[in-house]
């Protein structure tokens, strides 16, 4: 199975999720979801479930890197959602539709992210805004990957602030450092001397063989 790292975000919405909206940083949010996009584009496979607020900003800094990232992204959506979707969908060549179960938005949403958590070996998370569906997410990924590093982005507000009570200890850095790009090199173990590969079949197994080499 093929190891990726999911990104769980979203902007929440004042109307829909008010006690949500109170605590979330908007421009924390594209930060932190531009900076994990920045730091693993070309260097991790990245999995995340269709959002009309994220899914553009993942586009805007995949645009700007010089690899294939429709290999190096995986996009799912519910069918429940057809008439939402974004206009970006159709840029990320790696979309995969799951079934609309009666109409029932709770239902498709299940089936979706079950269909998500059981395709790849998820070595890692990212939790960033967001309303209760984030929390949802953390809690099936908890159940089906147990060993994967949970990272809560605390400064960026919303539905995160559940995930961390859930956890109980979190790393300081989560909940008050801004730098994102050191925050993500940091705690996904991705080196800032690793190359960015076109596509995942281009790059080395070994992290080692992955690393900038000055030319002799």
């Amino acid at each position: 199975m093929t190891d990726a790292i999911f990104l769980s975000a979203g902007v929440p919405d004042p109307k829909r999720g008010p006690e949500y909206a109170r605590t979330a940083d908007a421009v924390a949010i594209t930060a932190a979801v531009s900076a994990l996009v920045h730091v693993t584009l070309g260097r991790r496979l990245l999995v995340w479930g269709g959002h009309p607020a994220i899914t553009p900003m993942i586009w805007v800094v995949a645009e700007g890197l010089e690899v294939d990232y429709g290999s190096w992204v995986q996009l799912y959506q519910s069918r429940y959602f057809e008439d939402e979707y974004p206009e970006d969908n159709q840029r990320f060549q790696n979309l995969t539709l799951t079934d609309d179960v009666g109409c029932d938005r709770e239902h498709s949403l299940r089936l979706m992210r079950e269909r998500m958590f059981s395709d790849f070996n998820f070595t890692a998370a990212v939790f960033i805004g967001g309303m209760g569906g984030i929390v949802q997410e953390f809690d099936l990924l908890q159940q089906m990957h147990p060993q994967a590093t949970l990272l809560p982005v605390i400064s960026t507000g919303g539905a995160v602030h559940d995930v961390a009570q859930r956890m109980g200890n979190i790393p300081y850095d989560l909940r008050d450092d801004l730098d994102y790009v050191a925050l993500f090199h940091r705690h996904l173990g991705v080196s800032v001397k690793e190359m960015r590969y076109q596509r995942p079949t281009e790059q080395p197994l070994a992290v080692a063989d992955r690393f900038y080499r000055p030319k002799a």
